[in-house]
């Protein structure tokens, strides 16, 4: 690769992958919104060039979409065309997007589309699968994670947006609560359990409320135990935080979890985030349980 670029801002490259079905044409949408000059399906021999002759140009932000559609000898040396772009004058950053096995069957079954890995020894089942490990080397050097289970449309796009199209280089932390009978994000850094505490579900007056009701509040900053459990999170985040920044990372999810996810987990999350807006980072907050209840799904990010 031949750098030749003059403007003073580096080239904003951002590489989109991902299974089939977990929302990468929602996420690259999104990015030509931004102002992104995006490609669908990009073979991973044609990467260097097409950066190549973006950093020759006046091209400032580009978006491709690189997945199991590419040969497998393709995808087996995307890591090092993907290490070949670490430079100052490329921001390069790699999202995966990914949703639970049975979600993304659901998806194609809805939609009634192929599967890339599909044929006639393959089930749709089984080529989800695989596809897994196909694009294990891929996930393994992504930047960011993001899980679209369940997430909707518009949820996504807002995602997307907020945590990838963004210019600034501060560390974007995202506190996210989150039930454990809905299984644990795939895109948590730091997962912290709040099964342990005091559960307002079994006061009759506060089961049907959530950690954001004052009555909610109230009852669960009396208990010693919250307030030992959130105290030693943001030391823990406080200590280990700086580390990441070190090391050049620009996102950090941040799970809290409890067995409903809509009182414990809800409560020390919203506190998490209102601490830690009143540093320098940028600070994002999500219940996944609340966002559930919000409306209308949809169907395939």
């Amino acid at each position: 690769m031949s750098l030749r670029r003059d403007q003073d801002s580096p080239l904003q490259l951002v590489v989109i992958t991902g299974r089939s079905g977990s929302g990468k044409s929602t996420a690259l949408n999104a990015l030509e919104d931004e102002g992104f000059n995006c490609i669908d399906n990009l073979p991973v021999r044609l990467l260097g060039e097409l950066v190549d002759d973006a950093l020759g140009g006046a091209e400032e932000r580009l978006a491709v979409c690189i997945d199991a559609r590419n040969p497998a000898a393709d995808l087996d040396r995307f890591e090092e065309v993907a290490r070949s772009l670490r430079h100052p004058q490329i921001d390069r950053r790699i999202v995966y997007l990914d949703a639970a096995s049975p979600t993304l069957v659901k998806r194609f079954s809805e939609t009634r589309r192929r599967h890339p890995l599909t044929d006639a020894d393959t089930t749709l089942r089984e080529a989800i699968d695989q596809e897994r490990a196909v694009l294990a080397p891929l996930e393994d050097l992504a930047d960011l994670t993001i899980d679209t289970t369940s997430l909707s449309l518009q949820e996504l796009v807002r995602a997307v947006k907020t945590r990838v199209a963004r210019e600034e280089d501060a560390l974007l932390v995202l506190f996210t609560s989150f039930a454990y009978r809905s299984g644990v994000p795939v895109d948590a850094d730091f997962v912290f359990d709040a099964r342990c505490l005091p559960n307002p579900h079994y006061h009759d007056d506060l089961r049907d409320l959530t950690g954001l009701d004052h009555a909610v509040m109230e009852y669960l900053s009396e208990q010693p135990e919250v307030g030992a459990l959130y105290t030693d999170i943001c030391a823990f985040l406080e200590s280990w935080i700086p580390r990441f920044e070190a090391n050049h990372r620009r996102y950090l999810t941040v799970a809290v979890g409890c067995t409903g996810g809509r009182h414990r987990s809800v409560y020390v999350a919203d506190r998490l985030a209102a601490h830690f807006r009143d540093s320098r980072l940028t600070v994002l907050l999500r219940h996944q349980e609340l966002d559930d209840d919000s409306g209308d799904r949809g169907t395939t990010p």
